[in-house]
């Protein structure tokens, strides 16, 4: 996902606990129906408060039973590659985290060398996220030896901190292929994760280890993607990741806010035989315009609850293995904060399955019957 990060580890770990559980009694399941795949969110909160931390993570002890830690805001470089310890707001973000995640959930953690504009090497976290790249890093390539070191450095670290129980390293990585036509970059980041990954699985061989693909430009003719350099590149990275890891904003396509046939699924998911996991998804449960109006949006919350049956069904089929819909409330109140942008921010604004005022969407019905599912 592409909005503006912006790092709310004061706010993480000030968080002491889980609020108690405010939702109504779950139904028990029907006699011998199951599901494959976990359903979660991350913990991105709807405002820059305490209240809404807490918020996020109440329902996600009782709206979830997986939580997807996305961290896409820059990488300690420096301190990767030499050991040195990381910056204390990193560490109390990831303690926060950590100490908040339920214990009863799955961990899905995403890292990524690349940058959030996706063109290009992540930048340097440090006291706050996304910092300039300090010399002499800001002159290095994904393929530079101190990189490549640096970053299996930061996996380990991040690895053995959390011990997830899935962990992407590359998140949307073939946006790279869009955003550099030379493929310069591209090339350059296949090398880097074709050093890490297999070091990766020498150490952590039961950890399933993945990148993310934006699927929407997988297919061709669903966004103005070059189909010819996508299928090369996939297929030159494919057999290194564990999973199909996939990045489902089918918003950004030629289908923009409108209903999706479930043939789109199919023809994502049958482009490889590894697992189905559904790193992050979103559909728009109201109308908006971006860009002075020149792009429309007609998002309703009839079509969200449309987008997650067929999601749904597809992944039954498929026999996935997690699902994470990125935002669990809408955010006006943070979209707000950034300074209403008329931009990419504005995409994800109502996509959560509680709307701005905390009031439940529709789609929360057909989500909590599955999550009241066993997982097969």
């Amino acid at each position: 996902m592409r909005v503006i990060n912006f790092s709310f580890s004061v706010l993480i770990i000030l968080l002491l606990s889980s609020c108690g559980d405010d939702s109504s009694p779950t139904e028990p399941p029907p006699p011998g129906q199951t599901r494959s795949y976990y359903l979660g969110f991350t913990p991105l909160p709807h405002a820059v408060n305490i209240q809404a931390l807490e918020y996020v993570y109440s329902k996600l002890e009782t709206d979830a039973d997986i939580i997807s830690h996305h961290l896409d805001d820059g990488v300690p470089w420096p301190e990767a590659l030499h050991g040195d310890s990381f910056h204390v707001n990193i560490m109390d973000d990831w303690n926060g985290r950590k100490n908040a995640t339920p214990a009863t959930h799955k961990t899905f953690l995403s890292i990524t060398p690349i940058a959030i504009t996706r063109d290009t090497i992540a930048p340097y976290r440090g006291e706050t996220a996304d910092m300039p790249l300090p010399s002499p890093w800001d002159t290095y390539t994904f393929d530079h030896d101190s990189v490549k070191a640096a970053y299996l450095n930061y996996c380990r670290r991040a690895i053995d901190f959390f011990n997830p129980d899935y962990c992407c390293i590359g998140i949307e990585v073939n946006l790279l292929i869009d955003t550099d036509p030379t493929l310069t970059q591209w090339d350059a980041y296949a090398e880097l994760h074709k050093y890490v990954y297999p070091r990766l699985k020498t150490e952590y061989p039961d950890l399933p280890i993945m990148l993310s693909f934006t699927g929407m430009d997988l297919v061709k003719g669903y966004t103005g993607a070059n189909h010819a350099d996508q299928m090369s590149g996939f297929n030159d990275i494919i057999n290194y990741t564990d999973y199909f890891g996939l990045s489902l904003h089918t918003m950004i396509s030629v289908f923009m806010a409108d209903s999706l046939p479930g043939s789109v699924f199919d023809n994502i998911f049958a482009l490889s035989t590894k697992p189905i996991a559904v790193c992050e998804t979103s559909f728009p449960s109201d109308t908006f315009s971006l860009q002075g109006g020149s792009l429309f949006f007609n998002g309703s919350e009839s079509k969200q609850v449309d987008f997650f049956d067929t999601l749904f069904n597809r992944c039954d089929a498929v026999e996935a293995e997690f699902i994470i819909n990125f935002v669990l409330r809408d955010y006006d109140e943070l979209w707000e904060w950034l300074g209403s942008p008329d931009d990419i921010n504005k995409l994800w604004k109502d996509t959560g399955f509680y709307d701005e005022d905390g009031n439940p969407r529709q789609v929360l019905t057909p989500w909590k019957e599955k999550l009241a599912l066993p997982v097969n």
